[in-house]
């Protein structure tokens, strides 16, 4: 039922853009609808953000899986169990940009005969890592429509991302040659990689049984926002001049609608982007900001040095025997309690 729901939702988006276009709705859906986006995902973010790194984390509770710091002849692992912040810096960039830990993540699977056997889970950690990185060099390679003139970063990641033409140059007029559509490797491999997620989903009963609609929505949400992408690229033509005067104009806050028209694709994939950002602070996609604050991940393992006292503990007053032994000396003397006072 989760994946029904989310399929009629990813649907029911695609038939609202359509029929905004239908309506002449574009003003809405090119102008209004990204500020209103825009402005819950930075309010959204920064509102879990801040409540998280408000939250009290009295004791050291780092995940370990080495030898800790100890006796000088004992072999530490300062990976797996820092103790320094170096140590501590080096593991979240291993977890952040590499994805470590499900590097070494291991599958586990029952045979016949109740025999069970565990195997290399390669294939997740690298199509995981595809999709991470493809998906943030597709942002910045969009960040090219937000300057005049493109920073020299955003031109270079332009460039290496898309240095494979697809094709062979075609004859055009008066002799010359016009190269075919330059392939962006980003898009592509973002497509992919979301697809293999998404198959893994479907075809793996225990992933599939644990698969809530907060799993299979935002999935299908960008493996649509790719293919509309790849369909404006190398399809359905869409006037890039034009598209490039609506996003600077949203940039610079004055608004307006190019006199070029633009191809109803762009309007569906505005409209997805825009419910991506909206629902990217209330969904399990904020890992992208709590894995930064996780606490099991961003801690020196430093308990066998250092004592940490809890500092939000109040005083109590304990009840001390002897305070004890005053409220019920008679009572205990009565039932042959031996006592330290007499009465």
């Amino acid at each position: 039922m989760s994946f029904i729901f989310s399929i009629i939702a990813v649907t029911a988006l695609v038939g609202v853009a359509l029929a905004g276009v239908a309506l002449d709705l574009r003003y809405f859906m090119a102008v209004v609808l990204p500020y209103a986006a825009l402005a819950t995902f930075v309010l959204g973010v920064a509102y879990r953000v801040l409540k998280w790194s408000s939250a009290p984390v009295p004791f050291r509770i780092p995940t370990t899986c080495g030898q800790a710091k100890g006796l000088d002849w004992v072999k530490t692992n300062k990976i797996d169990n820092p103790c320094s912040t170096g140590a501590v810096l080096a593991r979240m960039f291993l977890e952040i940009f590499l994805f470590r830990s499900l590097f070494r993540n291991t599958r586990m699977e029952y045979r016949e005969g109740g025999k069970v056997r565990y195997g290399s889970s390669k294939w997740l950690w690298l199509f995981g890592l595809l999709f991470h990185w493809s998906f943030l060099i597709v942002v910045l390679r969009h960040m090219r429509f937000f300057f005049e003139p493109v920073p020299g970063l955003i031109q270079a990641i332009e460039h290496a991302d898309t240095f494979f033409e697809m094709g062979l140059p075609l004859p055009g007029p008066n002799g010359l040659e016009v190269s075919l559509p330059l392939l962006a490797q980003s898009g592509v491999i973002l497509l992919a990689a979301a697809t293999f997620l998404f198959l893994r989903r479907v075809v793996v009963p225990q992933v599939r049984y644990i698969s809530l609609a907060s799993d299979w929505f935002p999935l299908l949400l960008i493996i649509l926002i790719a293919k509309t992408g790849i369909i404006m690229r190398y399809v359905l033509k869409v006037d890039v001049v034009a598209v490039k005067k609506l996003t600077m104009s949203l940039a610079t806050f004055h608004p307006a609608l190019p006199a070029e028209p633009i191809s109803f694709m762009f309007y569906v994939h505005i409209v997805l982007v825009c419910t991506l950002l909206i629902y990217f602070p209330f969904s399990k996609l904020m890992h992208l900001g709590g894995v930064w604050l996780s606490p099991t991940r961003n801690l020196v393992n430093n308990s066998r040095e250092v004592r940490h006292v809890n500092p939000w503990n109040p005083e109590v007053h304990f009840h001390t025997y002897s305070e004890y032994e005053d409220d019920f000396r008679e009572q205990m003397i009565e039932a042959g309690i031996p006592v330290e006072k007499e009465a």
